[in-house]
């Protein structure tokens, strides 16, 4: 029983993070794992834009460094912002009992979100805040509504404004969001602004299931040996049947 109340309470952050949104229509996102490039820059702005809240803690820095061809010494100086050690787990700055007092509960681990909502989501939620004045931080998001956290990344990508379109619903007139307006304000044009959310969706995706491509190499052996043995086992077959007829 104590085992299963501990697995509840770690899979809760993952639960409220996949919680809300689910008809709306997602993006593709895209990711490709073999781009280090891509997966670099995204770790770069989730470290300078995510990571103060959020954590990937089941991810090492060391680990980090040695799968995306960081050097020891640029992983210290660009990536790492504590005073954590190179072998450590990549926790959030913000300790837990502070973000549930700031912010109503503390941010959830994020090193598994592209594994528990998929890629697609995490690269449309990033792409979903709009202006919506009703909410603490002003915004909203279409992917996941009522969204409790700010826009982080509106000094890149600016803020949207939302189109909404009556319609009936059960004999009764609601008004419903129907799309965003193109974000104004922001350092990024749209291009510039999908790539950044697709290098930190990359990066997610890439903490969610850092052995895929180590595993799908594998696989590639694997199968190899199989159509070697396949092979062998048929002419050995052969060789015992040959004098049966």
């Amino acid at each position: 029983m104590k085992k299963l109340l501990i697995a509840l309470v770690t899979l809760l952050p993952s639960l409220a993070i996949a919680a809300g949104g689910s008809n709306v229509h997602l993006e593709s996102a895209n990711v490709d794992f073999h781009d280090k490039e891509s997966l670099e820059r995204g770790l770069n702005l989730f470290q300078r834009y995510c990571s103060g809240c959020h954590s990937t803690q089941y991810q090492r820095y060391g680990r980090v460094a040695e799968d995306l061809d960081i050097s020891v010494d640029d992983m210290r100086q660009k990536y790492m912002f504590t005073d954590a050690k190179i072998g450590e787990l990549m926790e959030n700055a913000i300790p837990p009992a502070d973000a549930a007092k700031w912010f109503g509960a503390a941010a959830p681990d994020l090193t598994l979100v592209a594994r528990v909502r998929g890629q697609d989501w995490v690269y449309s939620y990033l792409k979903g805040f709009y202006k919506d004045e009703s909410r603490p931080f002003g915004v909203n998001n279409n992917v996941f509504p009522l969204v409790g956290m700010p826009h982080v990344l509106e000094d890149l990508q600016g803020i949207s404004k939302p189109i909404y379109e009556t319609v009936e619903e059960n004999g009764v007139e609601v008004s419903k969001l129907v799309g965003l307006e193109p974000a104004v304000g922001g350092s990024m044009n749209a291009e510039e602004y999908d790539q950044a959310v697709r290098d930190i969706t990359g990066f997610l995706a890439y903490s969610a299931d850092p052995v895929k491509l180590e595993r799908e190499a594998l696989g590639w052996w694997v199968l190899g040996f199989l159509f070697i043995f396949f092979i062998v086992a048929y002419l050995l077959k052969k060789e015992y049947w040959k004098d049966v007829h």
